[in-house]
């Protein structure tokens, strides 16, 4: 997961699991986040309740497991139907609550378009490229190439965005996150016993996340839609992207195997339909700076699954290396404290 699913305005920290749906209603942080260009009612933070920390051990544990549920997945289908399947459950969970709450998907075609392109950026591409990496590389190590997105996503807002400057503690943040990565891989070793294609596929997904925000925070920022209706159709528009790519080049499935099947639909329903709406509560529950701390628990969840569950070989590097990452990663979120 995939890694986060971004239309109106990513979370203050860089969505790094699975997903890359519609990001929730926060104040513009220092990466590659975006501003909503209104504040509604409920876009402001409610009292806190005992639930959220359910809620959010629910978040990790869904995202976490996003990891294996795709692994799972392409034992019995093809990485695009994975993913087809993935996007195409994710869309009929945000219709049926946009139904409930009886809002209207956007109507102008000018929205449409850039929700286009979103939609490749945030969901498409990097979906079908985390599908395809996991043919060849275990899913603990796809979970931890997705924990660098806020790295990529740093990177390139200091070029793209105007606004965002480099200071020393996001430099270092992520000097020591890329030196993480070469860590995970074993760049000591020459990389041997770690298939590079898959690898550089799972890093490309998790670069396309910060290229997607860059693009849905410099173009749609100051839509007036809700969160919801710009994800749905997002959705949709990644469903219909996915059909169309999946009809060419991959022929239809001569069976259904059960246990795939049962993963695709868990990918999608929960992994991205509930885990968006799960995280938007939180945002405006707890805040930004507390719902993003499920960025931190994902890729420990995913090298535990797919350790106990998957039989996946772990190596002393792999944790270590994830642990570097993660700090960097949070290095270059961070701000320095200000004298009182």
């Amino acid at each position: 997961m995939s890694t986060t699913d971004a239309p109106a305005a990513p979370p203050t920290s860089p969505d790094i699991s699975a997903p890359g749906l519609a990001p929730s209603p926060t104040p513009a942080p220092t990466s590659t986040t975006s501003t909503p260009a209104v504040t509604t009612p409920q876009d402001r933070p409610a009292r806190r309740t005992v639930a959220w920390r359910v809620r959010f051990a629910v978040l990790c544990l869904v995202w976490g497991f996003s990891f294996l549920f795709i692994k799972v997945g392409t034992e019995g289908f093809a990485p695009l139907q994975v993913t087809l399947g993935r996007v195409a459950f994710g869309a009929l969970v945000l219709l049926v609550f946009l139904a409930i709450k009886r809002e209207r998907l956007p109507r102008s075609a000018r929205t449409w378009g850039h929700l286009a392109v979103a939609a490749f950026l945030l969901n498409a591409l990097p979906f079908s490229l985390f599908a395809y990496s996991e043919l060849t590389i275990p899913s603990t190590l796809a979970s931890i190439c997705n924990a660098t997105s806020p790295l990529w996503g740093m990177a390139l807002s200091v070029v793209a965005l105007s606004e965002d400057r480099p200071t020393r503690r996001r430099v270092a943040g992520l000097g020591i996150g890329f030196l993480g990565v070469l860590t995970v891989l074993g760049a000591w070793q020459g990389f041997s016993g770690t298939d590079l294609t898959g690898t550089a596929m799972a890093l490309g997904a998790s670069l396309s996340y910060p290229v997607g925000w860059i693009y849905v925070r410099r173009i749609l920022a100051r839509d007036q839609h809700s969160h919801l209706a710009m994800s749905s159709a997002q959705l949709l528009l990644a469903t219909a992207q996915l059909a169309l790519v999946t009809a060419l080049f991959t022929p239809l499935p001569t069976s259904f195997p059960l246990v795939p099947l049962l993963a695709v639909l868990a990918l999608g329903a929960l992994g991205t339909g509930v885990a968006f709406l799960l995280q938007y509560g939180l945002v405006a529950e707890v805040g930004p700076t507390t719902a993003q701390m499920v960025t931190y628990f994902i890729p420990v969840i995913a090298t535990a699954s797919g350790v106990a569950l998957l039989n996946e070989h772990l190596t002393w590097n792999t944790p270590l290396g994830a642990l570097i990452v993660l700090a960097g990663a949070a290095l270059t979120q961070s701000k320095p404290r200000t004298a009182r």
